[in-house]
């Protein structure tokens, strides 16, 4: 049985920290983050583990204290983590969390999505339908046709330069999708 003391280091985000999640999150909901924080289902928060950022409910946390740490693997959903020079990282955990706040999405053709999830960009032909007026370098989610969440990433094209690209012109560029749930399963936590 695998144990670690999770809570005894987990703490609060900086301001910093919260900064530098929020603006990534930004990214891709917008101004959703308060939905994120005061949910219909209680009160969420964020917490750092080393360098990675759960997001919890606070309910689970004050539960939590209940369980020795000896016995307590994790706490929360993972969404993302801090790199050595202070940048912080989104995962593929975080989509769950995103998808239903997404302020731009993409949908992509059956052919593409296959592509998508092996970690390879989207071109223009793999491209079913986007959000209006998406600006070039901005957060998207990515769907199926049939409004499945396939991962996410960043636009190389706005919605006016896509409609005119060639077929071969990459459209969104690859951040994080499903397919890492098999491919890094070992270092995903």
């Amino acid at each position: 049985v695998k144990t670690c003391k999770c809570v005894a280091k987990m703490r609060p985000l900086t301001e910093e920290e919260t900064k530098t999640v929020f603006q990534k999150l930004n990214k891709y909901i917008g101004d959703s983050i308060k939905l994120l924080i005061d949910r219909p289902d209680g009160s969420y928060c964020f917490r750092l583990h080393k360098s990675k950022v759960y997001y919890v409910r606070e309910q689970i946390m004050k539960w939590a204290t209940n369980i020795s740490r000896k016995q307590l693997l994790s706490l929360g959903t993972c969404i993302g983590k801090f790199t050595h020079s202070g940048k912080f990282r989104l995962i593929i955990t975080a989509l769950d969390i995103m998808a239903p706040y997404s302020k731009y999405k993409m949908w992509l053709k059956p052919g593409a999505e296959q592509q998508y999830v092996y970690g390879h960009n989207v071109i223009k032909s793999g491209m079913g339908r986007i959000t209006e007026s998406t600006p070039q370098y901005q957060g998207v989610v990515l769907y199926s046709m049939t409004n499945i969440p396939l991962g996410f990433g960043v636009t190389a094209k706005s919605t006016q330069d896509c409609r005119h690209a060639d077929p071969g012109t990459t459209v969104v560029f690859h951040q994080s999708d499903i397919g890492e749930y098999l491919r890094s399963e070992d270092t995903l936590n």
